[in-house]
C-alpha cells in the first residue's frame, strides 16, 4: 500500500512518527518490536508492558534497543516519551492513561485482561490494534461499539490470517465478484491435542505449550474465522465448519471441490471456513462467483477458469511483519484492517476435549479440557451455548461427555468478571438494535 509508504516517510522527515506502544512481550510481540524498530521510518515504539518486565526488556533488546527505562507512573512514562526514551512496564494500564501514545498493540491472548485494557485503551482515545484473536471473538462486536463512540479504531492486523483474508476478500469484492467463502489452510487439525502432546513442536520454536495447542486442536482457527466473519456478515455451513481434508500436498485448486459446489453458489451471505493439508500452505483464499457472461469470458482468459467459482488466494501470511500497515492505516488513515460489522455472526463455544466431572474448573484455551468450535450466533444464542472465551474458571454444575458443547446451564460462572458484564451488554445492545430495525 503505498499511500501507506508515503505517508508514513513523510511523518518521518518531519521527525513526526507515529507513537505506539505494545502489551505482550512474548514470541509474535517480539517479532513485532524488531520490525518497528528497525525497519519502520515514521513509527515509534515508545513502551513494552509485560508481567514480567525483564520480558519486556528483552523484547527492546532483541530489536537492538538496549537503553531502556523501567516506569511505574504516568508521569514517568510521559517523560521519557518526550525526551525520546524507551520505557518498559508490569503495567499496562499506564500506556493507556499517558499523553503522546496513539494506539495500543494488544499482544497477549487473555480475554479477561484483553477486555480490560481495550476498555482502558478506548476510555483514554487509544486506537486498538489487536494480535488477539480471543478477546475479539468473544466480545469484539461491542468493544467496537465502544471504540466508534470515543472515535478510534478498533481492529485486528494485516498479515495474520484474519486481516490477509480480509484484504484478499476486500480485492476479490472490488473487482465484481461475489466471495462464497472465505478460507483458511491448516496443517494440522486434531481437537485432542493438548500442551502435553504439543511440548516438544513450541520449545522448537520457542513458543507456549498452550498457545500451539490452541492452533493444533482448531480453537485457534475457529476463533479467527469468527472474526472474519463478524467482519464481512458471512456465517459457517455447519458448527465446527466444513473443513475437509485434502490428501497431503493436493493444489489448493483441487482441494476446493471437496466443498458442495451448488450449496456455495446459493448460500446467501457466504460461508467462513478451512481446509487441511492444501498446498500452498499456511495461506488463505476466496472462492467467488461471478454472473456476467463477458467477465467470465475474462476470467476465463485470464486463466481463472470457467467457473462457477473463481479461486483467488495469498499463499502466505506473514504475522507481525506486517503490523506497522495496521498501525498507520489506523492512526493516519482512520482505516481498520479487519473489524466487526456490527452484531456477532459467528460465535467460538467451548466443546469438552475429554469427559469432564461436576466441580471440576475449567482450564484455557489450548489446555486439556475444552477446544473451541465456529456456530452460528442465533444457534449460539438460541441454545444458551458457552463461548470458549468465557470458558475458563467456569465450576461445572454437572458431568460434561467428551466432544459435548457446553451451555451456560452447566457451569457457574465466577463473579465479578468483565468479560461476563461485556457478554450481557453486546446481547442488549444488538438485540435492542434487532428489534428497533424491525419497528422501521
Amino acid at each position: 500500500m503505498i499511500i501507506v509508504d508515503t505517508a508514513l516517510a513523510k511523518r518521518a522527515a518531519l521527525n513526526n512518527p507515529v507513537k505506539v506502544a505494545m502489551v505482550g512481550a512474548g514470541f509474535m510481540a517480539k517479532g513485532i518490536a524488531i520490525q518497528i524498530c528497525n525497519y519502520v521510518p515514521g513509527i515509534e515504539l515508545v513502551a513494552i508492558a509485560n508481567r514480567n518486565i525483564e520480558h519486556a526488556k528483552v523484547a527492546y533488546n532483541e530489536a537492538d534497543i538496549f537503553d531502556t527505562n523501567m516506569v511505574d507512573t504516568v508521569a514517568q512514562l510521559e517523560i521519557n516519551i518526550k525526551k525520546g526514551v524507551v520505557s518498559v512496564t508490569d503495567d499496562a494500564f499506564l500506556l493507556c492513561k499517558a499523553n503522546g501514545i496513539d494506539a495500543i498493540v494488544e499482544v497477549t491472548g487473555a480475554v479477561e485482561f484483553g477486555a480490560n485494557l481495550i476498555l482502558a485503551a478506548i476510555e483514554n482515545q487509544k486506537h486498538i490494534i489487536l494480535m488477539n484473536a480471543e478477546v475479539d471473538g468473544t466480545v469484539g462486536p461491542i468493544l467496537k461499539t465502544y471504540a466508534d463512540e470515543a472515535g478510534v479504531v478498533y481492529t485486528n492486523v494485516d498479515g495474520d490470517q484474519p486481516g490477509v483474508q480480509m484484504n484478499l476478500y476486500r480485492f476479490v469484492k472490488a473487482l465484481g465478484v461475489k466471495p462464497v467463502l472465505i478460507g483458511n489452510i491448516k496443517g494440522l487439525h486434531d481437537p485432542y491435542r493438548n500442551p502435553t502432546t504439543q511440548e516438544a513442536f513450541a520449545k522448537k520454536w520457542g513458543q507456549k505449550p498452550a498457545m500451539v495447542s490452541s492452533f493444533a486442536d482448531g480453537s485457534k482457527i475457529s476463533f479467527e474465522q469468527a472474526i472474519v466473519a463478524n467482519g464481512t456478515g458471512m456465517q459457517v455451513a455447519k458448527r465446527g465448519m466444513l473443513g475437509p481434508t485434502a490428501a497431503p500436498g493436493t493444489p489448493l485448486k483441487e482441494a476446493i471441490a471437496l466443498y458442495p459446489i451448488e450449496e456455495l453458489i446459493n448460500n446467501g451471505p457466504g460461508i467462513v471456513d478451512y481446509v487441511v493439508a492444501a498446498e500452498p500452505g499456511p495461506g488463505v483464499f476466496v472462492i467467488g462467483t461471478h454472473d456476467h457472461p463477458r467477465q467470465k469470458h475474462y476470467l476465463n482468459l485470464y486463466k481463472l477458469g470457467e467457473g462457477p467459482l473463481y479461486l483467488f488466494y495469498t499463499p502466505y501470511h506473514l504475522c507481525h511483519f506486517e503490523v506497522p500497515m495496521t498501525i498507520a492505516r489506523a492512526v493516519l488513515f482512520h482505516d481498520a484492517a479487519l473489524t466487526p460489522l456490527g452484531k456477532p455472526y459467528v460465535e467460538v463455544v467451548a466443546a469438552a476435549k475429554i469427559d469432564l466431572k461436576a466441580g471440576d474448573v475449567i482450564d484455557g484455551i489450548g489446555h486439556y479440557m475444552t477446544y473451541g468450535l465456529c456456530e452460528n450466533a442465533d444457534t449460539a444464542e438460541m441454545e444458551n451455548l458457552l463461548p470458549i472465551g468465557v470458558a475458563e474458571d467456569c465450576i461445572l454444575k454437572r458431568d460434561v461427555s467428551k466432544d459435548t458443547v457446553l451451555t451456560y446451564d452447566d457451569v457457574i460462572l465466577p463473579e465479578g468478571r468483565t468479560i461476563d458484564r461485556l457478554r450481557a451488554e453486546q446481547r442488549a445492545y444488538f438485540k435492542s438494535e434487532h428489534e428497533l430495525s424491525k419497528k422501521v
